[in-house]
């Protein structure tokens, strides 16, 4: 197996890249359309700026607004299974929910990865707080080539911080969107796995946590 299919479920991505993808109405499925917001681009960036040969596949879930709902994530998952080997959340949900879970599961048992994005600050979200899907927070701490291990099982990684200065890239590496924190560090956390496929793909979460260059709490304004 060579370079992974990745599956993103966010807003979308430029219209040249969006042959084949869907977007997940509150009432049904529809015909994907161009990203509005540019969060899903973004995203999309980052990964393939880490594994150029992965094919990216859009599962779109928001469109004029960053606003979703469990049930529009959790058909978008059911919708990616059967055609991706990654699957990738730039989300984040404030309570849990049974359809949520529900998908999650059968992707663990269908064999395919998950990210998530998991705020550093604040209570649990999900689907990151779900076993088996790997948790990403931005870590100042970071480079573009460096993950951390944090505390709740956390993955830490590159997120656009000001701390990374211009080593950190920016919104250069996004695309020229100004985003930042576990949103992107997602992306990048994905990025590391596809770049390192298939060694990455069977345990996924401790490939990553074994790479890890710090380990413990992010310190603000300590010095790594």
């Amino acid at each position: 197996m060579g370079a992974p299919r990745i599956g993103l479920v966010d807003s979308g991505g430029p219209a040249d890249a969006m042959q084949g993808a869907c977007l997940f109405l509150p009432d049904g499925q529809a015909e994907a359309r161009p990203d509005r917001l540019g969060h899903g681009t973004a995203c999309a960036a980052l990964i393939a700026r880490a594994a150029p040969g992965a094919r990216l596949l859009h599962a779109q879930v928001f469109h004029d607004r960053p606003v979703t709902s469990a049930d529009r994530v959790a058909r978008a998952i059911l919708w990616l299974i059967p055609q991706a080997d990654l699957i990738v959340m730039s989300l984040g949900l404030p309570a849990d929910r049974a359809p949520l879970a529900d998908a999650c599961a059968q992707t663990q048992r269908a064999g395919v990865a998950m990210v998530a994005s998991a705020p550093a600050r604040g209570g649990p979200c999900w689907p990151a707080a779900y076993p088996g899907v790997i948790a990403a927070s931005g870590d100042a701490r970071c480079g573009w080539d460096d993950l951390s291990l944090l505390p709740g099982r956390r993955i830490g990684a590159w997120c656009a911080s000001p701390e990374q200065g211009a080593a950190g890239m920016g919104a250069a590496a996004t695309g020229g969107a100004a985003m930042g924190g576990a949103s992107l560090a997602a992306a990048r956390v994905a990025g590391h796995l596809a770049a390192h496929w298939p060694e990455a793909r069977h345990h996924p979460e401790l490939w990553l946590a074994a790479r890890a260059a710090h380990v413990g709490a992010e310190r603000r304004g300590v010095p790594a």
